[in-house]
């Protein structure tokens, strides 16, 4: 594999630079890494050839420094930069800037990203090349009246879009004239925050759309071809959470007729590089047959580049390397092949129960299948980093082939299955009952898919299974055997009797009540009463000369207020193995895997995919009698204060909006609870608050 540069700096971090490395490093390629405080000790870093500190945490302070970056390159002697995706990928300036400073931009030209970096004006060029774009408004005058008459002239429900934008953000939908004015305020100030553009342009809302996107690549020689499509209807918030390609459902022809539309968009603008051409599909009336519209182009690599990869057989990142040093494209378009289905769903640091905000925290467990051409793991994480408010919550993208989807499903739910992560929310257990869904598996799927099956995704918190306390039971006594074990070394005496933790009682039986709390809120107890080896109930293949050597007959009951309850659940269960926090128990003869995390207050267990976090009460309390009021305003995730809509002793109806925050790049209106009166208002915009922070009162109205 010859190389095509000695040394190339990647303007970017996370997941997509140790991507990029990945590939450049097998070519032969020096990585340089450029990093922000945060970032000191990210795995990118540790895998790059050199590395460089930008700044402070802030993207805006380090990753969207074009100065900064250019600099590090000239230091370090690289001949290129990689923008990767996000930050300046997309920035014309900053691609003008490479080629000042002798740099090679490994994307498209400057001219190019301009054409499509403004929505408005990319649609005016695709109508010029005849491409089908959306119905709607996309010119100059951006005056609140004349915005206003464009949109009584569309119809509702309508699209406001930030013509700067991506991701879902300075974008809102609009049912009636009556939102409108309010909409058209929160998607200007939300872009002029993420994109220092308020510009919006206006189309009609395609209410039941999926959203299929074609990869293409183009060479400086004028030839562009076409690698198929991906579908990324599958969304919350405007952001996609699984991708597939090829789409579902879609016929030859359709799929011809977009890959030739993608083509002439490129052509149309001097494209080259990687890019993606997207489309919206009005399935109304079913894929076969369905118009389709441009929405707008990205010129760069996208997230999802992966499950192309895994049809095609083809790099991408190598593909671009290999563009951008002057040679012609790899393949012609008759030369390019796809075989199977791949299906890849973005993992993140996030709570589905609570609307999908992002969780920041330390990783105390992150584990993923291995890798083996039918799975295939993109991360930028490891155990032990921490997930800041500061940069997009995403921790990793798994990713599965199969020879048809049904089979690529089934290999993505087993690497689903076994990937394990703790110490913060995530979207794991979400993930896997999108892939399960009967409507997904039969590939009824559209960009309302989330939202429309809202009650089975995110069902409301359940008990936990007897297996889990189970589990838990068992980490906790072997945490307390490895210190009295530990204490017992270090000591004076270690074979004195009072070291001993086998449970001897003299005249009576020994047993153990553990209480654990789980997400629904109620306590059981779990009561250990150990088995003996010869006992007819445990199992044959123990030692009998090990202390409980028979395991436990563990009994579930469910707390009635008391101390006691209705017993749940009773079972045999022996612990046969442990390594570190990795556990075998059986549980009445089956074997059971599990990782068992004990800590001072709660045991959390990760099992088959799944986590639970298990409060661990030692003492019984009372039912908290300071209840909080009904009309408290917390946080839902750490943020920065944007706007505060509201001032000490205003009257407030139920939902009126009180408070904007801003966290991972993403906007948040917090309303009121009930009717009544702000009371205890101390915030300032630009104030930064934690998860769970009171921020003001609503008094009872009456």
């Amino acid at each position: 594999m010859p190389k095509v540069f000695d040394r190339i700096l990647i303007a970017n971090r996370g997941e997509i630079a140790c991507r990029i490395m990945r590939t450049a490093q097998a070519m032969g390629i020096d990585c340089v890494a450029v990093y922000s405080d945060a970032d000191a000790h990210a795995a990118f870093v540790d895998r790059a050839d050199a590395a460089v500190h930008i700044g402070p945490a802030p993207a805006g302070d380090s990753y969207l420094k074009a100065e900064a970056i250019v600099a590090a390159a000239r230091r370090t002697g690289a001949q290129a930069i990689h923008p990767g995706y996000g930050f300046l990928s997309e920035n014309a300036d900053f691609a003008e800037m490479c080629a000042a400073n002798g740099l090679t931009f490994i994307g498209p030209p400057a001219d190019a990203i301009r054409a499509m970096g403004l929505k408005g004006e990319a649609k005016r060029l695709m109508e010029e090349a005849g491409v089908p774009v959306v119905p709607g408004y996309h010119s100059a005058d951006q005056s609140d009246a004349s915005l206003a008459a464009e949109a009584e002239r569309i119809g509702f429900p309508l699209l406001i879009k930030a013509v700067a934008g991506g991701g879902g953000k300075g974008m809102r939908v609009v049912h009636d004239a009556g939102q409108f004015a309010d909409a058209l305020a929160a998607a200007r100030r939300e872009a002029r925050s993420a994109f220092g553009n308020d510009v919006v342009l206006l189309e009609k809302y395609i209410q039941v759309p999926r959203h299929i996107e074609i990869q293409v690549f183009a060479d400086r020689y004028g030839l562009a071809v076409s690698l198929f499509e991906r579908d990324c209807s599958l969304q919350r918030r405007h952001q996609k959470v699984v991708e597939e390609a090829p789409a579902p459902g879609m016929p030859q022809e359709m799929r011809e007729a977009m890959g030739a539309a993608a083509v002439a968009a490129a052509k149309a603008i001097g494209y080259e590089g990687a890019g993606t051409v997207e489309f919206i599909v009005d399935v109304a009336n079913g894929l076969d047959g369905a118009p389709f519209y441009f929405m707008e182009m990205n010129t760069r690599l996208q997230v999802e580049h992966p499950v192309t990869e895994m049809i095609t057989g083809e790099d991408l990142v190598e593909w671009q390397l290999r563009v951008a040093a002057g040679e012609p494209l790899p393949l012609v378009q008759d030369d390019i092949d796809m075989d199977g289905y791949a299906v890849e769903v973005r993992l993140y640091a996030e709570d589905p129960a609570r609307d999908f905000v992002p969780a920041t925290g330390r990783l105390d467990r992150l584990a993923f299948p291995d890798e083996d051409g039918i799975l295939r793991v993109d991360a930028g994480v490891r155990q032990g980093d921490r997930v800041t408010l500061h940069y997009d919550p995403m921790l990793a993208k798994i990713v599965a082939w199969g020879e048809d989807r049904r089979t690529a499903l089934a290999h993505l739910r087993h690497g689903l299955r076994n990937t394990e992560v703790a110490g913060l929310a995530t979207n794991l257990s979400f993930l896997q009952r999108v892939i399960d869904h009967p409507a997904f598996v039969a590939g009824d799927i559209d960009t309302g898919f989330i939202a429309r099956h809202a009650a089975d995704l995110t069902p409301p918190a359940t008990a936990p299974a007897p297996e889990w306390l189970y589990l838990a039971a068992l980490g906790v006594v072997a945490r307390r055997r490895a210190q009295v074990a530990g204490l017992a070394a270090a000591s004076g005496d270690p074979g004195s009797p009072w070291h001993r933790v086998d449970g001897w009682r003299l005249n009576r039986p020994y047993a153990e009540t553990l209480t654990f709390e789980g997400a629904d809120g109620l306590r059981r107890h779990l009561t250990l009463v150990p088995v003996t080896a010869t006992d007819p109930g445990s199992d044959r293949d123990t030692d009998a000369d090990r202390p409980h050597a028979g395991g436990y007959r563990m009994t579930v009951a469910l707390d009635d207020g008391d101390g006691a309850g209705s017993v749940e659940a009773e079972a045999h269960v022996r612990l046969r193995g442990q390594t570190g926090e990795r556990f075998e128990a059986v549980v009445d003869g089956l074997s059971v895997h599990a990782t068992v995390q004990v800590h001072d207050d709660r045991v959390v267990v990760i099992h088959a995919g799944h986590t639970a976090v298990l409060t661990r009460h030692t003492l019984r309390v009372d039912a908290d009698t300071d209840a909080e009021a009904p009309g408290t305003v917390r946080a839902p995730m750490p943020g920065k204060v944007l706007a505060v809509l509201v001032g000490e002793g205003d009257p407030v109806a139920k939902g009126a909006p009180l408070v904007v925050l801003e966290a991972m790049k993403m906007e948040q209106t917090l309303t009121a609870p009930r009717a009544g009166t702000v009371t205890a208002l101390t915030l300032r915009p630009g104030d930064q608050v934690g998860d769970g922070d009171v921020l003001l009162s609503v008094a009872d109205g009456e």
